[in-house]
């Protein structure tokens, strides 16, 4: 099985999605994300440059999580060619929006930690199959905190990332109804902050998030 996201003991359960229009933005962004606590930054690949982006933040000493502090991934993977690049370029852990079998076996071979996107039972079923103990729920916001309850019942031992729609307002219901660790995106790094230059806002936000999820956990 792969291994878990390479959060740090005692670190909010918190995975941040970057989105960005811009690789400048991205990077300032990702830093205003650690700087509110944020343990875990996903650079999606939808942002350009997205690999040179990770690169970038590993040389300015964001590692690979744990006790290495702030951990630096890659998400939106859609192709194993896209794997081979952001695995390449450093980064900590990989998350694909859905279930391929060719993108979930080259984030499986890479060692790393992985979560491949699921959203109904049968997909649950097929991740554990391909070797996968934790998995991405998306798109959450369109299931809900319903639809985490209802797949955890049969799937116990699966860990539960749901991302989208996840805010500092619903995060103890999120993590009460059994999320392993929560993912966001718009809501603490909203594209139009990071195309404004409003990055002491993604840090507050990142922060209220982070203090949220403390505070459930």
């Amino acid at each position: 099985m792969t291994a878990p996201l390479p959060l740090a003991a005692g670190a909010a359960p918190v995975v941040a999605v970057v989105r960005a229009p811009d690789p400048g933005g991205a990077v300032a962004a990702a830093e205003a994300l650690v700087r509110g606590g944020v343990p875990a930054v996903e650079i999606t690949m939808t942002t350009p440059d997205a690999a040179a982006v990770i690169a970038e933040l590993r040389r300015r000493g964001l590692g690979r999580g744990g006790n290495g502090g702030a951990a630096i991934g890659a998400g939106t993977l859609r192709s194993p060619a896209e794997v081979e690049a952001v695995v390449a370029a450093g980064a900590a852990f990989l998350v694909s929006p859905g279930l391929d079998d060719a993108v979930a076996a080259a984030m499986r071979d890479s060692g790393l930690p992985a979560l491949p996107g699921v959203y109904t039972a049968g997909e649950v079923m097929r991740a554990r199959r391909l070797g996968f103990a934790a998995v991405k729920l998306f798109p959450a916001s369109a299931g809900g905190i319903g639809l985490l309850r209802a797949l955890r019942e049969p799937f116990p031992d699966v860990a539960f990332v749901p991302t989208g729609g996840v805010t500092p307002a619903n995060a103890r219901e999120w993590l009460d109804a059994g999320a392993a660790a929560l993912g966001a995106g718009g809501a603490i790094c909203p594209a139009e902050a990071i195309a404004a230059g409003r990055f002491d806002e993604i840090e507050r936000r990142a922060a209220a998030l982070v203090s949220a999820a403390a505070a459930a956990r």
